[in-house]
């Protein structure tokens, strides 16, 4: 019996925590097709505000301003972060762990912190370069954007692909070596294939989190909107409909992304499975 209670207990935990998660998020995709602007009674079916959303250039603006820093942030993020780890993994056992310590520091440093520390190093860049003829005016826009979005992602990089290296048996990377392949050869042919899950993983890791910033955005965009900013610019009046609409989208998209990088993965594991149970058979 106290087994029995202890599961409906433990199926009852897992009900609620799903429905605190994403009750709110279907409570929204389904005002995002309501006929009325209220989101306390349901009128009636309607694709009225993703109509009117494609028409607003605002929030196209903003929604492009943000997919176009995602991208750039997490493809240069992705590069430098791999290459971060592959320097950290030859490193002493001490000095990997110091380093490996200090990394940890942007994560759990509160954003706006990091937001704030970013936009005064950009101010102070500003003041000291001030006067010189070839430089402009003023950087404070979407190259301090850019720069502030690598910046807090280099980190996630690291911890989504210095595990999949000390998974790694560098014998592969040797018997590479002995058999012909230049170190760059047997990188590209032995450890990029075995990394590039993790890579994967970081690199939509990143573009979530840029997409989805706005407090480190906030204090570095200077006159450039994202999205995040130009929705807090609109909640101060009040949530269009057009928002429940954008937001449905993304999910999606999103939604989309994750399933497609997970089925992806499983494919590989079934076939290393495969491959392996092929090899014992022989």
């Amino acid at each position: 019996m106290k087994t029995k209670h202890l599961r409906l207990m433990q199926r009852a935990y897992v009900i609620l925590f799903f429905c605190f998660m994403y009750l709110p998020i279907a409570y929204m995709i389904v005002f995002s097709f309501n006929q009325s602007k209220g989101y306390a009674l349901f009128t009636g079916f309607t694709f009225k505000w993703y109509a009117s959303l494609f028409h607003n250039s605002a929030i196209l603006h903003a929604l492009w301003v943000s997919i176009e820093v995602a991208l750039i942030s997490a493809v240069i993020a992705t590069v430098l972060g791999t290459a971060a780890s592959l320097g950290i993994a030859s490193m002493g056992r001490k000095s990997r762990l110091v380093v490996t310590n200090i990394t940890y520091i942007p994560v759990v440093n509160p954003e706006i912190i990091t937001g704030i520390s970013l936009m005064l190093l950009f101010v102070a860049y500003q003041r000291f370069t001030e006067g010189v003829d070839f430089l402009p005016d003023t950087i404070m826009g979407l190259p301090t954007l850019l720069i502030a979005h690598i910046a807090f992602n280099v980190p996630y990089v690291i911890f989504n692909v210095t595990p999949k290296l000390k998974q790694l048996d560098l014998r592969l990377y040797e018997a590479a070596l002995d058999l012909g392949c230049d170190p760059k050869q047997a990188f590209f042919k032995v450890i990029l294939p075995e990394i590039s899950p993790a890579i994967l993983s970081a690199f939509l890791i990143c573009l979530t989190y840029s997409i989805d910033d706005f407090m480190i955005s906030y204090f570095n965009c200077g006159t450039v909107e994202t999205l995040p900013i130009a929705i807090y610019s609109m909640t101060r009046k009040k949530v269009s409909p057009e928002i429940y609409a954008l937001s449905t989208i993304m999910f999606v998209v999103i939604l989309g992304i994750i399933l497609l990088s997970n089925a992806m993965e499983s494919r590989e594991y079934r076939k290393d499975q495969r491959a392996l149970r092929g090899g014992d058979a022989v």
